[in-house]
Parts: structure tokens; sequence; C-alpha cells
């Protein structure tokens, strides 16, 4: 509950204090691009933070991840529990342990604690996405990890800088550890500089404001934000809301989604969050920690709350019961490099249809997931010819929104700062030609507003021998759904040399597949979910996605019921057919809720004698297949047919 506090700051004073306190943080993260080594680190997969005396977050910068943001306050935690008072000026310390309030081992932290007068007063960290931590696999995503030993290096809090000596004994048995272990250490060297430079800043903050008022404004932020969200919440209803999401499967069992289970209470100016009935982790390394599950709440949360800034204070509103052992609060050794496609965005998503409920002028469906797709091997071009590691996100598209379309082709929900990495770069830096990078038409769900298109990245290999490639993902099966009537969007997967004689389907994820060159792959992302029911969508603006090539002719009709003749395509020339429109959202209003509950083997026949296509079995029929071996997959189907009954059907006319 609110406790009654005293502001000593004058409100001026506090609000260039507030500001002065990203800005510095900001610092930090114009230093890391600068000096980076790591192309990933370079596209923003980085984020930094501001931290008190006792490891709380004051201030986060403005384009940091939300994935780092929400676990940078553990981490400093970590340290001090296990330093104590063995803390001293000039100290620099290195932590990247998931069982430690970390996410995954690639996300490495640099903590610099910070003096006055001798007296520890705060810690600058970085925390940056190195390519590779060593493990049984390029990039350290091994699918089939069971446990952490194949994930690379777990590193609980160890001192690399003392008293301003650098360890250079202690860093190169980190990095010798690492793949492209050169690069390893100019990331190092880059983060522990950008933390110099917040040092730094806060020294010229203290110099020209004093000690007491600098501390008491750490003190004050963190009020000023928990106070500005009790206050917020106050104004809403007190209540519970429960929803689940789901994973894939877990391969030791097969058929069957995963899920994970959100029950969220609003209770006067607090929020708590039960996972009770979540599945226990599975045999893969899609788990996440209990830091990156908590996380994934305080970001879906803060979502619904943009106009608050992030830091402790609003982490003091949240309380969560995340059970121990499940696939939300993984235990040491379980493997949880995969979390961030796996858990972490199901629970984020779960929020926001949670909190959709609660503020329906925010309400956003689900958004595409977190895809990484990880190439290495040894690149054999005349001027390079060393060990290469290709390292890619994917954009996709968002949910529809509450009085809008969803946005296509952006980041993921779990890094919104992330930037779209350039493919002139990459073919530098690589032996990996980009083919194509384009939106997907009829990849957003289906909606009254329709969810945001995702895309489809090509590639080939060109100079590469020994080279392996591995994928990150999720929602081939447990397809990202719509909300309130919306429609899902499409399931991921990736391809082996499309279009080939040696075509094949490679699935949502999958480690260490052989590669050679000439070999080409084909990423497709999904769209977002839409909202509202699709048959309540204008014509008009349904003839527009198709102008703009983000709808088919073909799939107007089939999920939007409008007919739509092409006039002149160069010109933009269309016309609604208003009567067989009529005739077709009616003809859809009888049958919808039959096709969901057709056969799922006759579907799956229409299905191989071409009467229907991927879209229809999963946005009509709601079944779902194995695309690799083409079977039937009857547990999952229904269960995501029980979730279309939920998330759709319940709100259709």
């Amino acid at each position: 509950m609110e406790k009654m506090i005293q502001n000593q700051l004058d409100p001026v004073t506090f609000e260039v204090l507030k500001n002065g306190f990203v800005n510095l943080v900001d610092q930090m993260s114009e230093q890391i691009l600068r000096t980076c080594y790591s192309f990933v680190i370079y596209n923003r997969d980085f984020s930094s933070a501001l931290c008190d005396a006792e490891g709380n977050t004051i201030m986060q910068g403005t384009q940091d991840i939300a994935v780092h943001v929400g676990t940078l306050h553990l981490t400093a935690k970590a340290v001090i529990e296990d330093f104590g008072d063995d803390i001293h000026p000039g100290d620099v310390f290195l932590i990247n342990d998931p069982y430690r309030g970390g996410t995954h081992f690639n996300d490495v932290r640099i903590i610099r604690p910070v003096f006055h007068d001798d007296r520890l007063i705060a810690f600058m960290q970085s925390n940056g996405h190195w390519a590779d931590m060593g493990g049984s696999v390029p990039g350290s995503f091994d699918v089939s990890s069971k446990d952490h030993y194949g994930e690379g290096m777990r590193i609980s809090p160890v001192r690399v800088w003392s008293k301003g000596e650098y360890l250079q004994d202690v860093a190169n048995l980190l990095v010798s550890n690492m793949r492209v272990p050169e690069e390893r250490l100019g990331d190092l060297r880059s983060q522990a500089e950008a933390t110099k430079v917040s040092e730094k800043e806060l020294h010229r903050l203290i110099d020209k404001y004093g000690i007491d008022t600098i501390l008491t404004a750490f003190d004050e932020v963190q009020d000023y934000v928990e106070r500005l969200a009790r206050a917020r919440l106050k104004e809403l209803p007190n209540g519970t809301w429960e929803t689940t999401d789901y994973l894939d499967m877990d391969p030791e069992i097969g058929d069957g989604l995963i899920p994970i289970n959100i029950k969220m209470t609003i209770e006067d100016d607090e929020i708590y969050y039960n996972l009770e009935g979540t599945h226990a982790t599975i045999g893969c390394f899609l788990n996440s920690s209990f830091g990156a599950s908590l996380s994934g709440l305080y970001a879906g949360t803060k979502t619904f709350f943009p106009d608050i800034p992030l830091n402790s204070g609003f982490y003091r509103v949240i309380k969560a019961h995340l059970p121990e052992g499940t696939v939300v609060n993984a235990k040491w050794p379980v493997a949880v490099s995969g979390f961030c496609s796996g858990p972490y965005e199901k629970i984020m998503n779960a929020c926001f249809e949670l909190w959709s409920h609660v503020v329906p002028e925010r309400a956003l469906a689900c958004s595409f997931n977190l895809e990484y797709l990880l190439i290495g091997g040894w690149d054999t071009r005349s001027k390079y010819d060393n060990f290469f590691m290709w390292y890619d996100w994917m954009a996709g598209g968002h949910g529809g929104r509450r009085d809008r379309d969803g946005a296509n082709a952006m980041s993921p929900v779990f890094g919104a700062g992330l930037s779209v990495q350039p493919c002139e770069g990459q073919e530098r830096l690589t032996p990996v030609v980009t083919s194509k990078h384009e939106i997907i038409p009829d990849s957003g769900g289906p909606g009254k507003y329709r969810g945001g298109c995702g895309i489809e990245k090509g590639g080939t290999l060109t100079n590469v021998t020994d080279t392996v490639m591995s994928v990150c993902c999720d929602r081939s099966r447990s397809v990202t759904w719509g909300i309130f009537g919306g429609l899902p969007s499409n399931p991921h997967g990736n391809w082996l040399n499309p279009g080939t004689d040696k075509e094949k389907f490679l699935g949502a994820f999958f480690s260490n597949l052989k590669v050679e060159e000439g070999d080409s792959f084909s990423r497709p992302s999904a769209g977002g979910g839409g909202l509202g029911d699709p048959l309540e969508r204008d014509p008009e603006d349904v003839m527009e996605d198709v102008i703009d090539e983000y709808v088919s002719i073909e799939r107007a009709k089939k999920d939007y019921g409008v007919v739509i003749e092409e006039m002149d395509a160069d010109l933009d020339q269309y016309k609604i057919i208003e009567r067989e429109t009529k005739e077709t959202r009616e003809y859809i209003r009888m049958n919808r809720q039959k096709w969901l509950n057709e056969d799922v083997h006759v579907v799956h026949k229409m299905y191989k004698n071409g009467k229907i296509d991927k879209l229809d079995l999963i946005r009509r029929y709601g079944v779902l297949i194995d695309f690799a071996t083409d079977s039937v997959l009857e547990k999952s189907t229904q269960q995501f047919r029980d979730m279309l009954q939920r998330r759709s059907v319940a709100y259709w006319d």
C-alpha cells in the first residue's frame, strides 16, 4: 500500500535531476554505439541503467530493451550479495548468470560501483548481447540443450578490474571459451568504458548539486514513479482476470501445446500476478528463469502505462508468484537460453490481453514471436579467412489495436528498441547475401483492426566451409492470436533451399544444421493478431489493404467477406462488389462456427487435395499440422480450437 512520502527537493531541481539521470544512462548508450566490436550490439541489442547503492534501478535510458531493463536491478544485487564490503573504487564486475537474475548467457552485464569520498553511492550497469558464449553451437543457442552446459559460459559475479587494474588473466580465461574472442574482448572494454563515462557524468552532477541532493534525488525518482503507478491503479476497478498462452511443444512429448497460465488481480493500488498452473520445464532451451519471467510481467504491464517512467519504484507495485520448476521459473541447471522466444514473449502478450480488458482504450492483440537465425562457420573470402558469426533477428507484425491496425514490420515486443539489421552491413562482415526482405501479404491477422504484416527474409551462403545454422523461435503451432473476435496471423517456420529440388521445411527451431556454399534459406515471420470481428471491418479499408498489397483479393473474400474486382492494378483501380460482399459476409457468419468443429482429418484431407490452403487451416478450421511430416496434431488442434473459442468466437454475433 502507498505510504506518505515528503519530498525534500523543490520541483525544478527534481525534474532537472530526473531527466539528468536519463541523460546519464543515454550517454552510456552513445559510448557503446561508437566503440562496440559486435554488429549485434551495434544494432542496439544492449541496455544500460543507473542503480543506487542497494542495486535498485534509478533510471533507464530512452531506447533500452524491455527484457534487459527489468532484470538489471537483480544482477546489481547479485554483485552486492557476493562481494559485500569487498567492493572498491576502480572495481568492475561481470555477470551473465540467468539463475542470479539475468536473462540468458549471451546477455553480459558489466557493473561499475561508484564512490564519493570513499562511500559507495551507486552502480553503473551496461548489458550487451554477446554473439557467442561458447557451448555446443555457434551463437550458443542449442535448442536441444536440456541443461546449461551446452549453452556456453555461466558467469556468476566476477571482478574484471580490481581497484583500477585490468585483470587480463580473468578476461582471457572467459573469452578463450568463446568464439571470436577478440570481438568479445572489444565489447567488454566498450561496455566498461561506457560505465566510466556515466560515472564521470554522475560526479559532474554531484559537483554541481551536492552529494546530499543527488542521493535524495535517487530516492525521490523511485518514490515518484511508485506514486504515479499507485495513483493510476486506484483509478481502475479491482478484480481478477485470467488467460493462458502456449509454447509450441515439449520435444520430449511431441503433440501438445505447453500452457503458461497467468492470473492478474488488481487490489486497490497493487497488482498481483499468479502463474500457478503453468507447465513444468520442458526438454529443450525454451524455458525461462525467474528474473526473465518477472521482467516479462514488468514489460507487459508497463506497455499500458507508457507515460510512467520505469525504475524500481514501478516494480514495488507488482507482486508475482512464479512456481518453481515450471517453464517460467526454471532452476539450475535447466537450459534457458531460448527464454526470449519462449515464455518471455508469451508472458508479455498474455499481459497485453489481460490489460486490454482493464484498459480497453489501449487494447492490443498478440504480436509476432521473436526469431533468431544464427549461422556460424569459416569465412573463406580472401580478405577474411576466419571464423564468422551471422546473427540476425526478424521484424514482424504487431497486434491490432483498439482503434487502428497493428504496425507492420516492427521489432519484437521483447525489444522495441532493437534496430532491423542493415543487409549491407551483414554482407560486408559475413559471407551471407540477402536475397529478399519484403512484407508478406495476408500475414496480418484479420480483424476489425488488422494485425500488422510480417516479413520474409531470404539469403544465400557464399564463401563458407564447416558452417552450421540454428534458429530460435516459436509459434509454429501456438500461432499468433487475435482478441475480441479477431483471428490469428500465420505460423512461423523456416525453409532451406526453397524452390529447388533440395527444398526442406526446417520448422521454427533447430540447431547445428550443416549448410554449404550455395545453400539458401527463407524466413517468414508472423504478422500480428487481429482485433475485433473481421466481418466488421470497413470494406473500404479492406480495399485499401488490397491496393497496398497487405491483403490479397482472395483472402479479402475469405477472411473479411469483401468481394473485390481488379480494374487496373497498375493504376490501383479496384472495385467493391457490394451485393456479393453482403452475401459472402452472411455466408461466413452462418458457417464459421461450424468450420471450427469440422473433423480434423476431413480438414487435413481437404488441405492435401488443395481445396484449402495453410491460412484456411489456421483461420477457418483451427487445425494444426506438422508441416515437416504432414501429420495432424490432434491434441494441439483441440487446444488451439479452445483458444479460438475464448478469444474469437465468444465475441462474434
